[in-house]
């Protein structure tokens, strides 16, 4: 199990949120925390803890007239440590290589390829030959319903008929090199993770798969590396330290480590 670290981006602010709050109109959302430091200083903490694979996420819609400062935020911090980061948010086949030169490893897409509450295999397909299957991370956050997980799109605001499972795992892992899945029920709101999602990623266990949502004490870090067999990454927001939160990030490092 590795720490894969985070920079959720917001208004052109590094921030973190509860993430079923987050609403395109106004470009609102329930904050949790905002920080005083940009998006680059985050990412030199990270290089210099020599954490690899954390993730930037753009959380303003592309037409947000927030957008470019966000975007600029993402840009500054793939700057600081190229080839440390990845970069996600409305991220497609054009606009994949400005994110990719300027430091990203890889690039992390949802709605793109997830048209009309379904995966549209053709516009995968696209993706994964534009960027390359190595660099790309295919993003299956997931809310609970009466028959299962089911994937949402569009800053976790849209259900699709996806179901998250191993079998939807398997025929997505031919497309790209890894996943992450936010339990967007649990995001943002550190009282506990989604048990039956974590065990559900860990049974799967073929490729890297990051899970995020919900984690607010040290216990649930034990908790992801049993029910997730060890094969589970994890990223912590709003309950670490650097975000106001009360769990040490470098205990949080010796733990995974």
């Amino acid at each position: 199990m590795e720490f894969r670290p985070c920079i959720d981006i917001h208004n052109g602010q590094v921030k973190q949120i509860v993430g079923g709050s987050l609403i395109d109109k106004g470009d609102r959302a329930e904050e949790n925390f905002v920080s005083k430091q940009d998006a680059a200083f985050f990412a030199g903490l990270y290089r210099q803890a020599g954490l690899k694979g954390g993730h930037i996420i753009l959380l303003n819609s592309r037409d947000s007239a927030y957008y470019e400062a966000t975007k600029e935020q993402a840009l500054s911090a793939l700057r600081a440590y190229p080839g440390g980061l990845q970069a996600g948010g409305g991220i497609d086949p054009e606009n994949a290589k400005i994110f990719l030169e300027a430091g990203a490893s890889h690039v992390i897409v949802t709605s793109y390829v997830f048209q009309g509450g379904k995966i549209r295999y053709d516009r995968l397909k696209e993706m994964s030959e534009t960027v390359g299957r190595k660099r790309l991370v295919l993003d299956v956050s997931c809310r609970r319903t009466p028959d299962g997980y089911r994937v949402v799109t569009d800053r976790w605001q849209k259900m699709t008929e996806e179901r998250l499972d191993q079998k939807l795992l398997e025929t997505l892992s031919d497309y790209c090199d890894e996943f992450l899945v936010h339990a967007v029920d649990v995001e943002g709101k550190t009282e506990g993770i989604e048990r039956e999602l974590a065990a559900l990623l860990g049974q799967w266990g073929k490729k890297p798969v990051t899970y995020a949502g919900g984690v607010h004490s040290y216990e649930d870090l034990d908790l992801i590396k049993k029910l997730g067999k060890g094969r589970l990454n994890v990223t912590i927001g709003s309950a670490l330290d650097l975000f106001g939160g009360t769990l040490e990030w470098e205990k949080v490092l010796q733990i995974c480590r």
